[in-house]
């Protein structure tokens, strides 16, 4: 599968999110997308303790370990591809982590607009 035509948020180049640990629904760094994502994950975020409870009050435990699915378990600082959807409802609840927009695919907009993950960005 190719992706080297992938846009990001801002209508340029999709960056890489994080390889350590390594993120994507297919495991290359990439919040790429595809047809076998039904979760979207595209929006690459800055993972926070506050964020990773309240996924976890949601039922999406991002936390623990998960081996069988080459998930090592997220800690506050990690970089992760999450599902839109799920950073949406964050970011409706006040909980949303920080979001590095240039990694951000841009399917990201068919669930929060521009500004809402801009009010999140990540600065340098």
């Amino acid at each position: 599968m190719s992706y080297t035509n992938a846009k990001n948020v801002l209508g340029e180049p999709l960056q890489a999110c994080c390889t350590d640990p390594m993120t994507g629904f297919y495991r290359d760094g990439y919040c790429h997308t595809g047809g076998s994502d039904v979760g979207v994950h595209v929006v690459c975020a800055e993972m926070t303790e506050e964020f990773l409870e309240f996924s976890r009050r949601q039922g999406n435990d991002l936390s623990t370990p998960m081996p069988q699915y080459h998930f090592p378990g997220l800690v506050p600082g990690d970089r992760w591809c999450l599902c839109a959807a799920r950073w949406k409802e964050a970011y409706d609840a006040g909980m949303a982590p920080k979001v590095l927009l240039a990694a951000c695919h841009i399917s990201s907009l068919e669930f929060a607009t521009l500004e809402e993950l801009e009010e999140h960005a990540i600065q340098y």
